[in-house]
């Protein structure tokens, strides 16, 4: 088994990943799926499957026996694409199980929740490699959030491609429509997959 194998089976069949599903889940019956403490909550329970899996390695020294057995690229693209993909896929999931538990024809865009989950996940592993602490790896997606939110709404609404919501229910004309929310925010976790790269390489390399 290679590490993204094993690194995406930590991060799936986990009890993380269960409570991140169940607490979305509990959020959406109770406040809706466009209620602000859902839209909110989103930077926050994403990170909770995987966001600190690196950290914990890095601490109790066990990335020099991973190396081992293995590249560190592809270490690295392991931690990286488990994380976003937990993240993504627990928000994924309490969506498509709260259409479900409704019993209504709700529309969602799953890919679009995938990905602004993702992303945040992504943002929370960067934060995490860089400062080397546990409170970036599941506040630090939120504080960006609520960063962007407060810019574009009282600031610069105009940029509105920043602005998080946006992403979730589009109320702006787009570019190929949702087709070009998803361009924008693949483009934005392949820079944080190429940051979270550089930075674990000196990392381990110098430490």
């Amino acid at each position: 088994m290679n590490s993204f194998e094993t690194d995406l089976r930590r991060a799936v069949l986990s009890i993380r990943f269960i409570i991140a599903v169940a607490l979305q889940l509990g959020i959406l019956l109770f406040e809706g799926q466009g209620s602000q403490l859902y839209k909110m909550s989103i930077p926050l329970v994403c990170t909770l499957p995987y966001a600190g899996g690196w950290l914990d390695e890095y601490k109790s020294g066990f990335v020099k026996l991973s190396l081992i057995r293995g590249s560190m690229r592809g270490y690295i693209l392991g931690k990286f694409l488990a994380c976003i993909i937990a993240g993504g896929g627990a928000e994924a999931l309490a969506a498509r199980l709260y259409v479900t538990v409704k019993a209504e024809d709700i529309p969602w865009d799953y890919g679009g929740t995938f990905l602004t989950a993702a992303l945040w996940a992504a943002a929370a592993a960067v934060l995490a490699a860089l400062s080397d602490s546990k409170y970036l790896a599941y506040g630090g997606a939120f504080v960006v959030c609520y960063f962007l939110v407060i810019i574009c709404e009282r600031y610069w609404p105009w940029l509105y491609c920043l602005y998080p919501y946006e992403w979730l229910e589009l109320k702006h004309t787009w570019p190929f429509g949702s087709a070009g929310v998803a361009v924008l925010l693949s483009g934005l976790i392949l820079t944080l997959a190429l940051w979270y790269y550089i930075i674990l390489k000196g990392r381990i390399e110098h430490g």
